[in-house]
């Protein structure tokens, strides 16, 4: 039990790290990268054919971390643990829950964006977010909800991770919680 129980930890914890620095790599690096390239319709191109590719890691890794840590979840019971770690544990299902259903949104929109866009890109202004004014109006519309969907998928990975970590560091002050949270990533 206690191997599979590791393995599930760090499927998880790798999940939760392809989930988070993929994402933030593109808000950061990659849409800064996009600037140098002249041609709007270009720029729309080259972005949305990185998360196309993109976002089948992003699904194995977030899939991954959301099936280590629900499974996980089964074996403990509310009785079993304090008010603050089961308020923890509700807070992280909660943030676990939101970070899926924005990663699931982004890439339907990713996708629906990519059908309505000529040549598989919305052209983009040079900051590389802004759809240009030639963009189709529901591409363009697609491309600015997923500029506000981005940002918040990154802050609700961050907030799982930061829960993770906390519990973590809870489970080496009780040696109750200590023992449940060997069943959990």
């Amino acid at each position: 039990m206690a191997t599979l129980s590791t393995s599930a930890w760090v499927l998880h914890e790798l999940g939760l790290a392809a989930g988070f620095g993929g994402p933030l790599f593109g808000r950061l690096a990659l849409r800064q990268a996009v600037k140098d390239i002249h041609s709007e319709a270009e720029r729309g191109k080259v972005l949305s054919d990185a998360w196309q590719r993109y976002n089948l890691v992003n699904a194995i890794s977030l899939g991954t971390a959301a099936a280590t840590w629900f499974i996980g979840r089964t074996v403990i019971s509310g009785r079993s643990i304090d008010r603050e770690t089961r308020d923890l544990v509700r807070l992280k299902d909660i943030l676990l829950g939101a970070t899926l259903a924005t990663s699931v949104a982004s890439m339907v929109g990713g996708r629906q964006m990519r059908e309505e866009a000529p040549e598989r890109g919305v052209p983009l202004l040079k900051e590389g977010e802004a759809p240009a004014p030639r963009a189709p109006a529901k591409a363009a519309a697609l491309q600015r909800l997923l500029g506000v969907m981005g940002p918040l998928n990154i802050a609700l990975t961050a907030g799982v991770i930061g829960v993770t970590t906390v519990l973590a560091m809870k489970s080496g002050r009780s040696a109750k919680w200590s023992l449940l949270s060997r069943l959990l990533p």
